[in-house]
This record gives C-alpha cells, structure tokens and sequence, in this order.
C-alpha cells in the first residue's frame, strides 16, 4: 500500500464499517494535508458540492481534479476535522449513503457522502458539505436561547416593548443597518430572521403597504403550487393544520404574522429608488422613498431579494396603444371579476396563463389561450405523489424525513447528474397520466418533458419557465372550454389580438403571461446598467438547453453567493430555496460582519449579462 492508497474497510463489510472507514482514512488524509491521498478517494466520475464550508462559496468540483484543485485553495485555511457519522448509513443498489458532521477552523457542518465500488475500494461518488453554524456565534435557540425575563430589581428597566420601540424609531436614521434586503416577500424576510437571530443589524425594505401584499395583490385564484411540507419558513413551521396547497391571501396573513412574530426589522412602503457604490468608504449609498420621506441609508451589503425573477417581460407590439380594452401583464392581474361575459386572450401557456384562463373561464368569460411554444405539464397529484412524496410529505415524515433532512438530500445530488434523478420519475408520470396527456395532445396542445425529459424541476433550474402544475385548467383545453391557437401575437387592433399568420381574436381583455426577466434587471434599475453586466445573468446553470445558454456552471447563477460585484448578493427562488439558501446567505453576511476571513474559491466568471 503506498501513501495515497485509503484504508478503507472491506467491501463486503456492513455499510455502517464502510462509511465509518472511509470518513476516518479521509480525515487523516486531511490531517496530515496530503491532498493527493484525498482525492484518491473519489471515484473518476464524482462530485463534491461545497456550501461555504471548505470555499465561502456554492461550488461543486468533479472528478479528482476538481477535489484536487478545491483542497489545494482551501484546506490550510479550512482545518476540517471531527467527521463523525450521525445515523446508520444505508444501502441501497450499490451505494452506501452516510450522514456526517464535522467541524472547521471557523464553524460547523453537516455533510452527505455516498460510496460506490470502484476497482474494489470504496470511493466518493458524491459529497456534500455545508456550514450550519460559527463558532462563537451560534444561534440563540434551544438551550441558548433568551431568558426573556430580567428577574430583580432595576431602577432603569426597560421592557420589551420599549427596546423594539426604540430600535424601530434608531434603524436607518441614527443607526445604520449593515445588510440592507430589498424586497420582503418570502425571501427578503427568511434572510430577516436569519440575520436577527445571528445578532447582523439589517433591514428589510419593501415598496408595499403591509407584509405578504406581494401575495395579496395577485390575482385573486391563485394559490401555492407547492404543498406544505415544502413551503416552512426559518424557525416557524406552519401548523398541521395547514392546507396542503395555500390560498394566496392566507400566504400574505402568514409572512405579516412572520414578520411580527420573529421580530423581523421591516419597513413597509419603502422604495429603494438609487444605489450607488463607494469603494472608499466600503459602503452602499441607497436612497430610499418611505411613506414619503426621503432617506438616506448607508449599508455595507445590500441584497436583492426581489423574487427569482425579474421586472415582468411584456413583448413590444404594434397596436398596445390603440386597443380599447384592457391589456396588462399576468403580474397586474386583478382576477376575472371586471370580466364576466368578456372575451379574453391570454397570451402564454405556462403556470400563471393556465391560473388565468381557468379563473376567467369559471366567472363566465369568453376565454383564448395563446400558446407560442411548447409546455411541460404535470398532475399536481402526480407530482406529490412520485416527485415530492418522498422527500416532502406526511409520508416522508413518518420516515423520518424532517423538512431539514429532506432539504439537505436535495442539495446533496449535483446538478449534473440530477436529471438523471428526475426522468424516471417522469415517465413513471407519462406513464400514470397516459389518457390525461393523450386527450391534450388530441385537443392540439403542445407537450414537451424538458429537452432531456427530465421534467419540471429541471426546467425550473435551468430556466425558471416553461411549465405547469396542473390544477385542473388543463381539462379545460382538453375539452376545449378554453381554446387553444397557436402562433405569435404581431399587434393589437381596437378589438382584437392578430396572430402571425393573419388569425384574429376577438379580445376585450388582454392578459400577457410572458414571464419575467433576469434579476439582474432590478440592478440595472436601480444602481446602473453597468453594473448589472458586471452581475451577469441570474437563475440557470449553463445546461446548454432550451433559454439556459453554456457553458457549465454547475450552480444557479449568482444566487445566495459572492457575485462579481463587491457586497452585492441575491438571494430569490420559491419558498423552499428561500428557507434553506437563507442560512447560507445569513452565515457569509455574518462572518463578514464579524471579520472572520472569508477567502472565496473560484469566484464564478460572467458569461451572460442578461
């Protein structure tokens, strides 16, 4: 055996001794720096993803090389020891997976590895690291958390009540916030109470009235997609009585009742409207237009938390200025009440179109469907069933699988090999709802399952579009209640929708379900264009597939980690990215708050500006 041979357990050994082994030889590895041992511990094709803990980035590595190149940068400085398993590792098909944590010079972690047989040893096929505390600066829950009440006597007490007065009435004007969010919807104010209870003074802004108005001012059909067990925030679960898919003004009471409870610092009707830059004072200028006031606030980061999309994406036609009924996009909505006995175009065939023409349909308007390109769709009950079941659901719970673990299992498998993950399930689906997608495809719809029928999730990923849960709209265009045509939409006349090949709709309402844009689109806005091409492009992995232009990139662009911009971050997706990549963002902006080092390995180039 030579120095850079492990010495792991025998393969026929239980899966508990093989893990066990493996973790020990890698952390003396470690130990003793020898880079060359450790990464022979992987096999040919392998990936290591790394959440802060080894990189102070979101970075998965591949292959030897890659572990190679990632401890090079990192080990010195990272120090990780104390890999310990916390539960019996499985075996399933041929690859042990063990739960582990461990520690770093700085922190602590948890980690998932999995095992396969390569050349008769164990090797790492995949390996998950991420961060989930700081030395020094653990969250005060559990056993650390607040006594609250202050027992003796005190001539200068001041009660709780008094202490939150006063910080409301200092933050932004005596005393600044060292991480201004933008935005305060799920996102914005999961960071919030990520941030307060790692004691980071921030502030939440938002342009709206109250907390959770991103969700009220939607139209009024809309409910989450998503079921419960996927959707808890930080800290706070929704109750079991929860409904499994939530209506959007319960959404919006929930994040106003978050807000409160978890003492999230927030300003309502608070517009960001100017940001700019000081490399000499290391410092953001942002003005800010609330209830009226201007003020001026001077945070050392600032976070777009603005959603995972951008400003809404309405195609430039002839015509918009001329029509005489009403035209907007899916994001000004009102719901189908104006609109009862109405003839309504909607343009588009994805989540919120299908939302749209269903409400419009059932309030006894006249209603078109659009449909320009073609649409993934799936059974909501499918996709609990056979993509989610597992992982989020009552279940899963039962299982043993809590909404921690679920997430971690998730971002345990990179994203390039996810799909293969995914398209069994998909055509297990297909497969489920034969006689579901056979009557759309004979209603003239147009179906794909992603470029590699890798489904929904992937489509999610990779371009943030092109897809349906199917709540029951899609039965309305099977049987043609809702009609479908296809083509592009050239102009508007005074009374109608005219398509490119010369078929006109007949239109009083006009509704534009056409998506959104980069967010990077907010920071041209708001700080300047060039700024925003520094950013590059948000959401998308370089897949190479339909709207997710190369190359690799291995993770989602620029989210919940260091961008090309100095202290600039974004921090966006659907409310379970939001929970989980919350705490990642959280630790980054505290160990910067707290002068810890935070040497960041391989800084993703921009290669897309928009």
């Amino acid at each position: 055996m030579t120095d850079t041979e492990p010495r792991t357990a025998t393969l026929d050994a239980p899966a508990h001794a093989r893990a066990e082994a493996w973790l020990a030889d890698f952390e003396e590895a470690l130990t003793a720096h020898d880079i060359d041992r450790a990464s022979a511990m992987f096999a040919p094709t392998s990936f290591w993803r790394d959440v802060i803990a080894f990189s102070w980035n979101l970075l998965t590595v591949e292959d030897p090389d890659g572990v190679r190149d990632l401890l090079a940068a990192t080990l010195a400085s990272t120090a990780p020891a104390g890999l310990t398993l916390t539960e019996p590792p499985t075996e399933d098909g041929g690859v042990v997976t063990a739960w582990f944590t461990f520690e770093t010079a700085v922190g602590r972690g948890t980690g998932v590895l999995r095992l396969i047989e390569v050349d008769g040893r164990d090797r790492a096929w995949t390996f998950l690291t991420t961060l989930h505390e700081l030395k020094g600066h653990e969250e005060p829950r559990g056993t650390r958390r607040p006594k609250g009440a202050e027992h003796g006597s005190s001539k200068n007490r001041s009660t709780w009540m008094e202490r939150r007065r006063s910080e409301s009435v200092s933050l932004g004007r005596t005393t600044q916030p060292y991480v201004l969010v933008i935005g305060g919807g799920q996102g914005g104010i999961a960071l919030g109470a990520r941030l307060r209870q790692l004691g980071v003074p921030s502030l939440v802004i938002d342009k709206h009235p109250r907390p959770g108005d991103q969700w009220r001012r939607r139209y009024k059909s809309l409910c989450l997609h998503d079921p419960v067990w996927y959707d808890h925030l930080p800290y706070l679960k929704f109750p079991d009585t929860w409904p499994v898919f939530a209506p959007k003004d319960k959404i919006g009471d929930w994040l106003e009742s978050y807000v409160s409870v978890m003492e999230v610092p927030y300003w309502s009707n608070a517009e960001a409207t100017r940001a700019t830059w000081s490399e000499e004072t290391g410092e953001w200028t942002v003005e800010v237009d609330k209830d009226g006031e201007a003020v001026v606030l001077r945070p050392t980061h600032l976070v777009f938390a603005t959603g995972m999309s951008g400003k809404a994406r309405v195609p430039e036609v002839e015509g918009l200025d001329v029509f005489r009924g009403d035209v907007h996009h899916s994001s000004d909505h009102p719901g189908p009440d104006a609109y009862r006995g109405k003839r309504a175009v909607v343009i588009g065939s994805n989540n919120s179109a299908f939302d749209i023409c269903g409400a419009l349909w059932e309030n006894d308007a006249d209603v078109t469907m659009v449909q320009r390109s073609s649409t993934h769709i799936v059974r909501s009950e499918s996709l609990m069933e056979y993509g989610l079941g597992d992982l989020y659901s009552e279940r899963a719970l039962a299982a043993g699988v809590t909404t921690e673990k679920a997430d971690l299992v998730f971002a345990s498998l990179p994203y390039r090999i996810l799909h293969e993950f995914q398209i069994p399930i998909y055509e297990k689906m297909a497969q489920v709802d034969k006689d579901f997608y056979d009557r759309l495809e004979r209603a003239g719809f147009w179906l794909d399952w992603g470029d590699d029928d890798s489904g929904l999730f992937m489509k999610y990923l990779r371009r943030g579009s092109g897809y349906y849960i199917d709540v029951g709209a899609a039965d309305l265009v099977a049987s043609g209640d809702v009609r479908l045509v296809h083509g592009q939409v050239t102009r508007l006349t005074e009374d109608a929708v005219v398509l490119d090949d010369g078929v006109e709709l007949p239109a009083d309402v006009v509704v534009f379900a056409t998506g959104y844009s980069s967010m990077n689109g907010w920071v041209a806005d708001l700080v300047d264009p060039e700024t925003a091409a520094r950013l590059g492009k948000c959401w998308g992995l370089g897949s190479g597939t339909t709207k997710d232009p190369g190359p690799w990139e291995g993770e989602l662009r620029n989210m919940w980690k260091p961008t090309a911009v100095d202290n600039l971050w974004m921090h966006g997706g659907n409310l379970h990215q939001s929970r989980h990549y919350s705490l990642y963002l959280a630790l980054q902006l505290k160990a910067r708050f707290e002068g810890i080092k935070t040497p960041v390995h391989r800084l993703a180039p921009v290669h897309h500006t928009e």
